[in-house]
């Protein structure tokens, strides 16, 4: 859909929906206020998203009393505007389009509460008088190729030469630049236009009237003005006269889909004036009034209708956000200030007394000291900076600077969270359940309603207890609402806790979703049906091992039973065929973490566990052959892999020891039924020893002069980590590699495995001075002409450790090694470290560190004390 651009008066200028007038000939109903609309059609021009031009249709609808009312907007949403006199229906809403066979092209025409749009349906339905909306129909503007969105649509008004098409975007409230887009880059660039045809409407009226900014411009004449006794029609006519003038001078606009739009509105307005025999009002963009006033054969608008392409297509409202009709949301038609709008539309009197109380109660919620006394100030000096910019009233620009000078005390960075929380604002429509629905999300708003999960525009996280039902329900559903592609939910790090048993998630409802969740609606009725059926077909389609193995997890996650057998047969065929080590390696942790989901989630993971065990068995046959004669970077990539193989096998130990050896005799749980996995291993399958065997791995890549420096070295860093290796082991492996003989480069390689990657190598070398006399001996020792090829990776070995790290390993070097004195640093100083472990020391430590673990219910120190008391 066209994006409403803003037409010069500020009359908000609708891409195509300009209403074409029947004749051409008629004229705003009599200037002297009153007048009832006779013969000719009643041309209301405004600013979609306007407050200003939503309270002038209002008092013009009033007092004209029209027998029907035309409004820009597909035909198709003909039988859903009497849903806008529900109780249920709280704007800013949406009417969404999409085709039936291809959801996602669709297109949106948002509402707000001060649009004028909106306005004009409330006063009709209120009034008992019939309302149509006669733009383009969505069938047409659907299948329209320049056209085509994912967005916002309909509501916009492109000015003349913009040639943008009902796609995506909302309707800007300030009547955007007929230059401005949908989101989907609809406007094509207009094959018929002349140079200035990007002109902005708004921008040209500003400075001619001697304004730089046209939203100041646009403040003072219309939202700011009072309408005198019988001057209702008075800001219509002056609007129109304004386009007029520029499209006189700037061209009608050659775009093809704007004439074919204005072409069916004129047609639409003579059926109306047929059939009713006058009294039309007709509520568009400003942009377009003169258009429909035109005097054109009703044969050659036709003959513009004739061919045109068409889809079927399905309409109905979704809830939108006061954030989506801003323009910052990429809608490049929208508005800027629509929570500022919406205020001025609401307020019935004391805008800027009653928005200053609004923003001394957010900045109070967020503890800032604000007292009544600097809301009297700001309003003070908001009315004396408009006064001295010779404004009629305070506007947005006032306002704001008097908030960052009183109430901010200068700072922006309180003022970004007015801008954002209040000038933008958060606020998310609702519709009423009797509105059209496609059956997915019909049952996504029952199961929102039964897990009390209810969309918000306000992004906001949500913490989860997997032990509870109900943060077990929601955790589901979120998870099959992003295999079914609608993002709703992101997971994030939990900060109080590491266990499994918790989540933690961000959310914010984008009224794009709604689309998401209509095109979700191909893979079944109901949110389990549709994920279900989506994995299926993922797991069939996936491109990589990897890719299977990640979908593994995410059926546990979402618990989608009938989907984890089809994705674990694909993934065992996958396994069996693969033979890359890398791919294999890839895939094996994200396959053992979806085992830790069955103890919480009460998934059985017996036919999971089978595969990863196998598939942890081809990696350790196929490992150090793949680590040989590797170049830097795939080392790098390698060492990688092994780090993640390392945690995955200990893991996967744990799970192998506490289950036993499978029993292939027992009967496969009906949730994972029995896998064809060529990779099960039979009954007496060793794989409990995984972890000795993984071991065993390790020492082979650790002894192999053809693996790289950087994977052997890890190798020694685990085994070490493992207590497989001992210190002087440990010590002895350095002290050859760090030999005269070793070339540099593969030495500070050695160093990078053993002591980087983000293992704690920097705390092993501040807690054992034999390897950090080593280093340091070492490094003393290269050449000048190899010091310059090893500093790069020294420096992101050691760059990686922690500030405190670096600055105590400092100390150690700058003392020199066996000292035993203090180590200077802040004043205060730390003990040195010995060569051996001080077990004296360690073992007064370990009955507190076991009693906060929780590993001992009595404990006794050494000297006989109750530690236990003592722990109290």
């Amino acid at each position: 859909m066209t994006e409403r651009e803003r037409d010069g008066s500020g009359a908000a200028v609708s891409d195509g929906s300009e209403r074409a007038a029947g004749d051409g000939s008629g004229a705003v109903a009599g200037e002297g206020g009153g007048a009832a609309v006779d013969r000719e059609p009643l041309l209301l021009g405004v600013r979609h998203h306007g407050p200003g031009s939503a309270r002038a249709v209002r008092a013009a609808l009033e007092a004209a009393g029209p027998r029907v009312v035309l409004i820009e907007g597909p035909p198709e949403a003909d039988a859903l505007i009497p849903l806008a006199a529900e109780e249920d229906m709280r704007p800013p809403v949406a009417l969404l389009a999409h085709a039936v066979d291809e959801p996602g092209r669709s297109a949106f025409w948002p509402l707000a509460e001060f649009s004028p749009e909106w306005v004009a349906i409330r006063w009709a339905l209120e009034h008992d008088i019939p309302a149509r909306f006669i733009d383009l129909p969505a069938t047409h503007s659907l299948a329209w190729k320049e056209g085509r969105a994912d967005e916002a649509v309909g509501e916009t008004a492109d000015p003349p030469d913009s040639g943008t098409a009902p796609d995506s975007g909302t309707a800007p409230d300030s009547g955007t630049a007929p230059h401005s887009r949908t989101e989907a880059g609809d406007g094509a660039p207009d094959p018929v236009a002349h140079t200035d045809l990007r002109i902005d409407p708004l921008a040209v009226l500003a400075e001619t009237a001697g304004y730089d900014d046209p939203e100041r411009w646009w403040e003072d004449v219309v939202e700011h003005r009072g309408a005198g006794a019988g001057d209702v029609f008075a800001p219509f006519v002056v609007v129109e006269e304004a386009m007029g003038a520029l499209r006189e001078v700037y061209g009608s606009g050659g775009h093809e889909r704007d004439l074919v739009r204005e072409a069916y509105m004129r047609l639409q307005v003579r059926a109306a004036q047929r059939e009713f025999g006058g009294g039309v009002a007709v509520v568009c963009g400003a942009w377009h009034v003169p258009a429909l006033r035109e005097r054109t054969a009703v044969a050659a608008d036709r003959a513009l209708l004739k061919g045109l392409p068409k889809v079927k297509a399905d309409m109905t409202w979704v809830p939108w956000t006061y954030r989506r009709l801003a323009r910052v949301s990429g809608y490049g038609a929208g508005i800027d200030s629509p929570g500022w709008y919406g205020h001025l539309f609401g307020a019935a009197d004391r805008p800027v007394e009653r928005w200053m109380t609004r923003v001394a109660g957010l900045l109070r919620e967020e503890d800032r000291i604000v007292s009544s006394a600097h809301v009297i100030e700001a309003v003070r000096l908001a009315q004396t900076l408009a006064a001295m910019r010779g404004r009629p009233l305070a506007g947005l620009s006032e306002t704001t600077d008097a908030v960052r000078a009183v109430m901010c005390e200068g700072s922006d960075v309180p003022l970004s969270l007015v801008h954002d929380r209040l000038v933008v604002g958060d606020v998310l429509g609702e519709v009423p359940r009797s509105a059209p629905a496609v059956p997915l999300q019909r049952d996504l708003d029952r199961t929102q309603r039964r897990l009390r999960l209810k969309p918000e525009a306000l992004e906001r996280e949500l913490e989860l207890d997997l032990r509870k039902e109900t943060d077990a329900g929601r955790s589901r559903l979120l998870h099959r609402l992003r295999l079914l592609g609608v993002g709703w939910g992101e997971p994030v790090v939990s900060r109080g806790s590491t266990g499994t048993f918790r989540e933690t998630w961000r959310l914010r409802w984008e009224p794009e979703l709604s689309v998401r969740v209509a095109e979700a609606g191909v893979w079944g009725t109901t949110v389990l049906a549709a994920a279900t059926a989506r994995a299926q077909a993922d797991a069939v389609t996936a491109q990589s091992l990897a890719d299977v193995t990640a979908l593994a997890e995410r059926c546990l996650l979402a618990e989608l039973p009938e989907a984890l057998p089809v994705v674990m047969q694909v993934l065992a065929d996958r396994a069996a065929l693969d033979a890359d080590v890398g791919h294999l390696a890839q895939a094996l942790p994200a396959l053992v973490r979806s085992l830790r989901y069955g103890d919480v989630r009460g998934t059985d993971t017996h036919a999971l566990t089978e595969v990863a065990a196998g598939l942890a068995e081809r990696v350790f046959v196929g490992l150090p052959p793949a680590c040989a004669a590797l170049d830097a970077d795939a080392a790098e990539e390698m060492r990688r892999h092994v780090d993640a193989v390392h945690g995955a096998v200990g893991l996967l130990g744990d799970v192998l020891a506490a289950a036993g050896t499978p029993d292939d005799s027992a009967p496969a749980p009906a949730a994972v039924p029995p896998v064809d996995n060529p990779l099960r291993g039979a009954p007496d399958s060793p794989h409990r020893d995984l972890r000795p065997r993984w071991r065993s791995v390790l020492r082979v890549l650790s002894g192999r002069d053809t693996v790289p420096g950087v994977i052997r070295g890890r190798a020694v860093r685990l085994l070490l980590d493992d207590g497989e290796l001992g210190q002087d082991e440990a010590a002895r492996l350095m002290g050859l590699v760090l030999s005269p003989g070793t070339p540099p480069a593969d030495a500070a390689a050695w160093i990078e495995g053993f002591v980087g990657g983000g293992a704690g190598g920097g705390m092993l070398l501040v807690h054992d001075e034999r390897l950090l006399g080593l280093v340091d001996a070492w490094l003393t020792g290269v050449p000048a002409e190899a010091f310059t090829d090893v500093l790069p990776l020294l420096r992101r070995t050691f760059s990686a450790y922690e500030p405190g790290v670096r600055r105590t390993l400092g100390e150690l070097v700058r003392r020199g090694p066996g000292e035993r004195g203090r180590v200077a640093g802040g004043g205060a100083g730390i003990p040195g470290f010995a060569a051996d472990l001080d077990t004296a020391r360690a073992d007064a430590v370990l009955p507190v560190v076991r009693l906060l673990l929780g590993l001992d219910s009595d404990l006794v120190g050494a000297d006989g004390n109750d530690l236990v008391g003592v722990g109290r």
